[in-house]
């Protein structure tokens, strides 16, 4: 895959494709600014070669048309601030003002276009409009990892526009360390995996299994694993149209001889909300009334157990309902025990990310991802629709 480096960009007017779809609060302030700030090596690598930057990302999911509670002023001002210089923020995304905007930017000038999905157009993959996209546009950059597997406007059809196209550092950077899990995993090899439902993991199951050392299965998912067992599991979540699924793939994991962890212990409560009575339920079956909504204090000594032997460690999705701290406990000591390991430890983005940084143990993961969904279809395909279309557009 071509980078920023391998192109010349000295004052060539540049299209840079990012992903600052950060969390706002009530107030329309920047809550966290991580998705930011990971894509400033790039910038300031453009802006030291003068290229004249129009910056684009989506913000939320504008339902209708411009919404100014998304509107992208919040994120101009705080680019302007990390980068020491004037952002100048566009009115709209095409059209004669935007064009405008574009010939009139200097070397080292950055203009940040509003909010793509504002237009139906961007998600519609709409010809016309990638290429209003890429008017006036030199040169083609793709640094929004977790907006590749999205066949959006501004990821696969702008590049049939322009024609020199490459990856941002960021870009670079996620794919570098996925890879490593695809064709050089190091061994053992560890891969945990957590969240709601099986569905939005059976396609990473499948890859995993072939090269997992050990699969440690948390969240409402793992209700589905045992259900499909006839395991009672009292009133947790279950996917069931997918028990067959779960099957299989503990099938697959049993031939392969991949040892497949479920939660020995779960705490439980009658609801998924802070204020109920929670209790620590020993294996199975879950009483009647109550829902598994955390692994247990048994389990996560074990998986912790596991996971200090691993050399590699990947992990998507939380242990529990993380986002109510009666049931986050479980999420936080994984995160502790991934961040001890020596492991080489990639956080596949999602409540995986929010767990390590509430646990403070961000610096001593090897690698967060910025892109959940965009990692597990990695992972899962082995490549993504957006650096399919860079290297398309080298040919």
């Amino acid at each position: 895959m071509k980078t920023i480096k391998d192109f010349d960009s000295n004052e060539k007017r540049v299209f840079l494709r990012v992903d600052f779809n950060v969390p706002l609060d009530e107030k329309g302030q920047i809550r966290d600014d991580m998705r930011i700030k990971a894509a400033l090596p790039t910038i300031t690598y453009l802006l030291g070669q003068d290229a004249k930057l129009v910056v684009a990302s989506h913000l939320g999911r504008p339902k209708c048309g411009f919404d100014p509670k998304l509107s992208l002023k919040p994120i101009s001002k705080r680019l302007s601030e990390l980068i020491g210089k004037d952002v100048i923020q566009a009115p709209d995304i095409i059209g004669d003002t935007v064009d405008s905007l574009k010939k009139n930017l200097k070397n080292g000038d950055v203009l940040l276009l509003e909010n793509l999905r504002f237009y139906k157009e961007e998600k519609a993959n709409d010809p016309s409009f990638a290429q209003a996209l890429a008017k006036d546009i030199d040169f083609y950059v793709n640094d929004a990892f977790a907006c590749c597997h999205r066949a959006h406007a501004s990821v696969i059809g702008i590049t049939n526009h322009v024609k020199t196209c490459a990856a941002g550092f960021l870009l670079e950077k996620e794919v570098h360390y996925l890879e490593k899990i695809i064709h050089s995993p190091e061994k053992p090899f560890i891969a945990i995996l957590g969240g709601a439902k099986v569905s939005d993991k059976i396609t990473v199951m499948n890859n995993l299994i072939n090269k997992a050392d050990a699969i440690l299965i948390g969240g409402a998912m793992a209700y589905t694993f045992f259900a499909a067992q006839g395991l009672n599991v009292g009133h947790s979540l279950v996917d069931i149209d997918k028990k067959e699924i779960a099957l299989s793939l503990l099938k697959q994991a049993q031939e392969k001889n991949i040892p497949f962890y479920l939660p020995e212990d779960h705490i439980v409560a009658k609801a998924p909300e802070d204020g109920f009575e929670t209790k620590i339920i020993e294996g199975l079956p879950i009483p009647p009334g109550l829902m598994g909504l955390d692994i247990g204090p048994r389990t996560i000594k074990k998986y912790s157990q596991v996971i200090a032997k691993a050399k590699m460690i990947f992990w998507n999705g939380p242990m529990g309902v993380f986002e109510k701290d009666s049931f986050s406990h479980g999420t936080r000591e994984i995160a502790r025990a991934v961040a001890k390991s020596s492991a080489l430890s990639i956080i596949g983005g999602g409540d995986s990310v929010a767990a390590v940084y509430k646990a403070g143990v961000s610096e001593n993961i090897s690698h967060i991802s910025t892109g959940g969904g965009a990692s597990l279809e990695f992972i899962a395909n082995e490549t993504l629709p957006g650096i399919e279309a860079l290297k398309e557009c080298l040919k």
